[in-house]
């Protein structure tokens, strides 16, 4: 299988990674229903026998549930440690709904729970979740990141959500490793600016979303949107409203089309596709079952003709 360096690290990650959002479980702004620790389990192992070598995960997924979920994972898991990459910088309220910070103290103490929920005394990759609304924050926030690396809490430290002008601003302290933006044929607005900046300054991607949160796996429809639970954040999510749900329908059912030729489904080429950007380091993919992963992930390699990528390049 081929690794690929992530960023200015010493991290050679897999083409995908085991993305954790999902299996935080419902109760929380961001939930995707209801979920099973069991199946939440079972996936994670399913994706490990398929090579996948990294777990994405966060601090605000199921307020820590996810990352409880991992843990208990890999305590159970008998081959290879995978890398843990992990979050903060988003903060839970008891409403179940979510704010924002990134003041040192916060990312410190967030860090030390992540830490404990996680049952490691070191993570891999430790993320700013998104930036403030206040630039002159990133600063102090990227210094606090740092000391936690220099203290051997994190191995390297990351960002999501960050454009050029962010990450131009945390370069002025310390070199940023990763960037975490979503990215997929429904959302493509980093092409422009953002990863060719990335491939530039030598910043790793792992991009989230390739299937589009569902969409592009050829199994979403109209039915099953409108079925979606209320505690299921996409229900009231623009792309899966009109006027973006024909269009998006209309992207995923060519991507099942060109899959059918290879036997393969309309979410492996949706992801494949991201990975076609050379920028792209490689592809964060969730699950929340065995079947699912099954579904996505059994083709690590899957690369696409020139052919392919200008047919769906003309969607």
């Amino acid at each position: 299988m081929n690794l690929k360096k992530l960023g200015n690290s010493d991290l050679a990650i897999t083409p995908i990674g085991f993305g954790a959002w999902a299996i935080g479980g419902n109760g929380w702004e961001f939930g995707w229903g209801a979920q099973d620790d069991a199946d939440s389990v079972a996936a994670i192992h399913r994706a490990l026998e398929l090579g996948v070598n990294w777990i994405d995960t966060a601090a605000i997924y199921g307020f820590g549930h996810s990352e409880k979920v991992v843990a208990k994972a890999l305590k159970s898991w008998k081959g290879q440690r995978p890398y843990v990459f992990t979050k903060c910088g988003m903060v839970a309220r008891e409403d179940g709904s979510v704010d924002y910070c990134i003041k040192p103290d916060y990312i410190i103490a967030e860090c030390e729970a992540s830490l404990k929920r996680l049952e490691t005394d070191v993570i891999d990759l430790y993320q700013i979740h998104w930036p403030s609304d206040d630039i002159g924050e990133i600063e102090a926030a990227w210094q606090a990141m740092n000391k936690l690396r220099q203290d051997g809490k994190v191995r390297w430290v990351g960002v999501s959500n960050f454009n050029v002008q962010e990450l131009q601003e945390a370069q002025k302290f310390a070199p940023v490793t990763s960037l975490q933006p979503p990215y997929s044929l429904i959302n493509r607005e980093v092409e422009h600016q953002i990863l060719p900046y990335c491939l530039q300054q030598n910043i790793g991607t792992i991009v989230y979303s390739p299937m589009g949160s569902g969409l592009l796996t050829g199994a979403m429809t109209r039915e099953r949107i409108e079925k979606l639970p209320d505690d299921d954040w996409r229900a009231k999510k623009p792309p899966f409203q009109e006027p973006q749900l024909t269009r998006n329908l209309a992207i995923a059912a060519t991507l099942k089309q060109i899959g059918e030729r290879r036997n393969l489904s309309a979410g492996q080429i949706a992801i494949a596709w991201t990975l076609h950007n050379v920028a792209v380091s490689g592809a964060i993919v969730g699950a929340r079952n065995p079947g699912q992963v099954d579904g996505v992930m059994s083709v690590m390699d899957l690369s696409l003709s020139k052919d392919e990528v200008f047919e769906i390049e003309s969607i």
